[in-house]
């Protein structure tokens, strides 16, 4: 199935995990950028704020793309907190969670973290509204999905 069909399927599991790697990208860009232009106005909860969104970055490289979990050397209780996060209810939380605490970042100052807590936001809305659909968890196939990560063991 290409990318294009995958799409077409209206299941908003995959567009919540494309919108996740777009969160993704966007937590550790402004994670970075928010963590540069801090240091010299020595904002500390800002710079702290910073570190979090990119450290929800990995953690959502590793959730949103399972094959990583099988090549990179991780350890047992971390790919077993990875694990849990699987079905579409739990990611719609996960994101929230994510999300919530990019938000509270704006009670320091206004940043662009405010764009990674939206995408965030976003992408748990999606695996929320795919949990309430009842539309089952399926992973793009281009991340990894689908048997692809059963095929290197």
């Amino acid at each position: 199935m290409t990318l294009k069909e995958e799409f077409q399927t209206r299941n908003f599991s995959i567009y919540g995990q494309w919108l996740g790697i777009l969160s993704m990208i966007l937590c550790f860009a402004l994670g970075l950028s928010n963590i540069i232009s801090s240091i010299f106005s020595l904002n500390i909860i800002i710079i702290a704020f910073s570190v979090v969104a990119m450290v929800f970055s990995f953690v959502i490289l590793f959730v949103e793309v399972p094959l990583l979990l099988r090549i990179c050397p991780t350890s047992s209780s971390f790919d077993a907190a990875i694990r849990k996060i699987s079905t579409n209810y739990m990611r719609a939380g996960a994101y929230g969670v994510m999300a919530l605490v990019l938000w509270l970042s704006c009670i320091s100052a206004r940043t662009s973290l405010i764009a990674a807590a939206v995408f965030l936001t976003l992408t748990g809305a999606c695996y929320g509204l795919a949990g309430a659909k009842g539309q089952a968890f399926v992973g793009s196939k281009t991340l990894g999905g689908q048997g692809v990560a059963q095929m290197i063991v």
